[in-house]
């Protein structure tokens, strides 16, 4: 049906429809994250797992992510936007629906590197389709894809202890997640998918290795980022550790991604209208700042307060650091390979995030620590942020030369 509407519909029509499958896509993106951490305490406790072990749940996809983003070029040669988004579903439903079966910890860190490498396969595709399918309105589309990805993460956090109190175990509250995986791949199979396309020389990820301004990008993008993975992985555990209950522990997760979602609509839908990215930024860094600040010092004084300010600037800074990439290059395809480089390295940066919350809790028997090293790298991003102006986008291409309006376009 969707292959007729594409051939068949206006340009409005077609547009619409692109945009439903970009939101069910980028739902099934976080759950299989997010359904943990508020029942991580119940897990933990089944399975016999400690600290370190448990910030691998979260740690390890994440690696899947940055390693599949780095590999893009072999991705999209090999696989191509339609049969990669197609198994990077079906790892997602799988993970998903093995986790109702498992009890071993060995067990549930494998179905966490399945789901890792699920996600990763459609995050890196997922840039470049937006690229090329929604041209003129790149921002818009990142906005929507971005807050739909985080909606999915607060459901899963709110809904799955809830389900688990319901059936009595934790089970029930991680397998769920496979019945929207489920949807998105039955949907995915009807639409118009993209060959695979062997990438020109100027087109692979080689091309950024040796470019200044790729890495900083891909450092700034993980910076600005790993908060969300120490806020998804012990956010929950530091309230529980504090007397708040499994449920309202997830729930501060579906709160903090009320704010993500306001943030990754509303910022991008702001940047739309100029190619200035570093103001939007700065706020957004500023909110996560003040949010850290007050889990490390005032963590019970104004909860809500704090977690909001986390997600706003969580939820802009995924956005515009996406965006701010997508700039530098107008071709889709190379556009998108910039786009992989970027968060194959952001990601292996934010994978440190949950993992260094584990070790550090281990040492301290806290969680304070990680909130202060949030602090600090959300400090030297915004010190970095004044570098990003319109003018310094020419410094992605690989002939130093080159004006800037034939590399931003």
């Amino acid at each position: 049906m969707l292959k007729q509407l594409s051939r068949h519909a206006g340009p409005g029509l077609r547009t619409c429809a692109w945009v439903g499958v970009l939101v069910i896509l980028a739902l099934n993106l976080r759950p299989s994250l997010t359904s943990i951490s508020p029942l991580l305490n119940d897990i933990r406790s089944s399975v016999g797992m400690g600290f370190q072990m448990a910030g691998l749940l979260t740690t390890l996809p994440v690696v899947c992510m940055g390693l599949v983003a780095l590999l893009s070029a072999q991705v999209e040669a090999r696989l191509g936007e339609g049969r990669g988004i197609a198994l990077g579903l079906l790892c997602i439903l799988l993970a998903c629906a093995v986790r109702g079966l498992i009890d071993h910890s060995v067990l549930l860190v494998c179905s966490a590197l399945l789901g890792g490498l699920g996600i990763a396969l459609i995050q890196v595709l997922v840039p470049g389709l937006i690229k090329r399918r929604f041209v003129g309105r790149v921002a818009l589309a990142m906005g929507i894809y971005s807050a739909a990805l985080m909606s999915g993460g607060g459901l899963a956090a709110w809904f799955s202890p809830r389900l688990a109190n319901s059936f009595g175990h934790w089970h029930a509250g991680l397998a769920l997640w496979a019945l929207p995986a489920l949807l998105a791949l039955l949907l995915w199979l009807q639409t118009p998918w993209r060959a695979a396309q062997s990438l020109s020389v100027e087109q692979r990820l080689s091309r950024f290795v040796r470019n200044k301004r790729a890495w900083t990008l891909a450092l700034y993008f993980g910076f600005s980022n790993c908060g969300y993975m120490a806020v998804v992985a012990w956010l929950p555990a530091y309230y529980q550790h504090l007397g708040w209950s499994s449920q309202n522990s997830g729930a501060l997760l579906a709160w903090m991604t009320l704010f993500q979602v306001l943030a990754a609509l509303g910022m991008p839908a702001l940047a739309q209208r100029t190619r200035e990215r570093r103001g939007l930024l700065s706020i957004s860094l500023m909110a996560q700042l003040l949010g850290f600040a007050g889990l490390l010092l005032a963590p019970e004084l104004a909860a809500l307060l704090w977690v909001a300010l986390i997600g706003f600037g969580l939820g802009a800074c995924f956005a515009l650091s996406l965006i701010l990439t997508l700039d530098h290059l107008q071709e889709p395809s190379a556009a998108g390979q910039l786009a992989a480089f970027v968060q194959g390295f952001g990601f292996l940066i934010n994978a440190l995030a949950p993992a260094a919350g584990g070790l550090l809790r281990e040492i301290t028997g806290g969680f304070s620590t990680t909130w202060l090293l949030m602090v600090v790298c959300i400090a030297l991003m915004l010190a970095l942020t004044p570098r990003f102006s319109p003018a310094s986008y020419w410094r992605i291409t690989t002939n130093a030369q080159q004006p800037p309006a034939a590399a931003c376009g």
